[in-house]
């Protein structure tokens, strides 16, 4: 049967029809779908874990224990499970293990580019790229064929536009694997001895892998007509030079990335006059065939930095521009902003009036950085506003504890906050922690987390406790503010600020989008008091604007939230 998907929720079917039992992931943009869709199938345990470091260990301990297992996460997430997997790719796999990683070309909802490629060239770890819908459906399958008989985690590569654009699938049965028996091997534990032997067998896996690669069909060549030119490439950018050329030229189209044959490269640019590596970030294929000593063009005409499409390609070789259809006026800018009655408006404001200099970290909350608010500093990545506080405040001393502040989402704290906390409590900086609790993952699509009281599907779970959980850790000031009370949240700020201990604040009101929220009804202004001096403007909410010198508030927008109010001197602003 044949069904239109996008990328993600394929990578989803071939996990179902390959009989894969355990998905643990954390969710990160573009990868979140891949566990949302595979959690519907009821053949499959799926959970998220607190970060992707522990959904890769998670996933691993299911294969050890007999089943097929998966972990999914974005790009910068594969970063944090790097270190459980350099040493699984030495122990191994019993059944099949596949790592679902997607890469953010654009840097569409991601704080910087890296290319996972490099992750497997390192860690020593096939991957496959699947350029569309099917391929992402077939090649996670035969991932998982690949883990068992290679005894290696896979990795499954995506990207963006493969993550979210549809393409026809054709779905098959589930094949049902049977839990393999579980037997004790003390070569597993890597203690100095293990590893070296293991690392040798590592390697050879690399060379058998290679052997794979020269005849598998996930690598296949796309005869042309035109030999005067020939393109080797993968993924979405195979796509873009099968849109420009169709048949013409011939292709080497690419499915597994790592390991990269050699013969099949040196065949394949023998037979065309010109051989073009297209790829996406880093010159990856590039490298490989100039190791080979092949003379290939890639980065001497393509862009390093950003997606590729059709028309960068076609510049790119000098090829005559198409026509395309554009609008008459220019589009408005949509700058990203915090939503109507987002809770951690009012907590910006007050960081933004006491003039503090905020480390923030990653989420939806990292908008406070924008007009007019302007209330971030800097973010670097998942829990670093904790300990990169507490260095900035150990190096700087007294006078910035009482400026300086922290924030971090629930979801983030979890993630990779909480070890930053010890460090603030055990070597004693006054630093002032704000976890912004909207009681959701916010940024990713609403997922449940360790802090929200339910799991993935929404079933009742137990919920970690912020308060008692920072008392525990050694925090003697815990305090817990709504953020829509503006003087409060700024009484808390001050007195925390002002304290020469460690002190939390928890900002805590549910994420306004959330189907659960009642909200107020819309606030509306009184023309005749308005005065026209935008003093509620200063918190950026999108349902407020100024008109012939009037503040007015769209009703369809606003939730109610009374913040704007509280900052008109001549109450202009109430409730229908």
């Amino acid at each position: 049967m044949k069904e239109l998907m996008i990328g993600n929720k394929a990578v989803a079917r071939g996990m179902y029809e390959a009989g894969c039992r355990v998905v643990s992931s954390y969710p990160g943009t573009p990868s979140t779908e891949i566990t949302e869709e595979a959690v519907k199938y009821d053949d499959i345990y799926c959970e998220w874990a607190p970060n992707e470091k522990v959904a890769l260990e998670a996933a691993h301990g299911a294969s050890l224990g007999g089943a097929r297992a998966a972990c999914c996460m974005k790009h910068v997430g594969l970063n944090v499970a790097a270190d459980p997997l350099f040493s699984i790719s030495y122990i191994g796999v019993d059944s099949g293990l596949v790592i679902c990683v997607a890469d953010d070309p654009g840097m569409h909802s991601s704080q910087n580019e890296q290319d996972s490629r490099h992750y497997a060239i390192a860690a020593k770890v096939p991957m496959l790229e699947p350029a569309d819908s099917e391929e992402a459906r077939v090649f996670t399958k035969k991932a998982f064929e690949l883990s068992e008989q290679f005894h290696t985690p896979v990795f499954i590569r995506m990207c963006m536009r493969i993550c979210h654009s549809q393409s026809l699938v054709n779905t098959e049965p589930r094949t049902e694997i049977p839990l393999r028996e579980y037997i004790k091997d003390q070569n597993r534990v890597m203690l100095p001895a293990q590893a070296r032997k293991a690392h040798i067998k590592v390697e050879q896996r690399t060379k058998d892998l290679i052997a794979f690669a020269e005849t598998s069909e996930l690598n296949r060549i796309d005869d042309g007509t035109d030999k005067s030119m020939g393109f080797i490439t993968s993924s979405t950018s195979y796509q873009y030079v099968k849109e420009i050329f169709g048949n013409k030229h011939p292709v080497l189209k690419l499915g597994m990335i790592h390991p990269l044959p050699e013969q099949k490269i040196k065949t394949f640019a023998q037979s065309v006059q010109r051989v073009i590596v297209v790829e996406e970030l880093d010159p990856i294929i590039e490298t490989h065939c100039k190791a080979l000593g092949i003379c290939v063009e890639g980065k001497s005409l393509f862009p390093m930095v950003g997606e590729f499409s059709q028309r960068i390609i076609e510049h790119a070789l000098g090829l005559p521009q198409k026509k395309s259809q554009a609008l008459a006026d220019a589009i408005p800018p949509r700058p990203p902003v915090m939503c109507a009655g987002c809770p951690h408006r009012g907590l910006f404001y007050a960081l933004s009036k006491n003039k503090c200099m905020v480390y923030g970290d990653i989420g939806c909350y990292t908008l406070g950085a924008f007009a007019p608010l302007n209330a971030m500093d800097l973010n670097v990545c998942m829990g670093a506003s904790l300990s990169g506080m507490h260095g900035f405040n150990k190096a700087r001393g007294s006078d910035a504890e009482h400026k300086t502040v922290g924030v971090i989402g629930d979801s983030t704290f979890v993630h990779s906050g909480m070890t930053g906390l010890a460090d603030i409590v055990y070597n004693n900086s006054a630093s002032t922690v704000i976890i912004l609790d909207n009681s959701i993952t916010g940024m990713t699509g609403h997922q449940h987390n360790p802090t929200t009281g339910y799991n993935i599907k929404g079933d009742p779970a137990a919920k970690i406790d912020l308060e008692a959980l920072c008392k525990a850790m050694g925090v003697r000031r815990v305090t817990v503010v709504d953020p829509y009370d503006l003087h409060a949240t700024d009484t808390a700020v001050r007195e925390e600020l002002a304290a020469d201990e460690p002190s939390v604040i928890i900002s805590r009101r549910p994420c306004a989008l959330l189907k659960n929220v009642q909200h107020k009804p819309p606030l509306s202004v009184d023309s005749a008091k308005c005065v026209g001096c935008k003093a509620c403007m200063k918190i950026g909410c999108p349902a407020i604007s100024v008109t012939d010198k009037k503040a007015r508030i769209d009703a369809t927008q606003c939730t109610g939230c009374g913040v704007c109010a509280q900052l008109c001197k001549v109450n202009a602003l109430h409730t229908n």
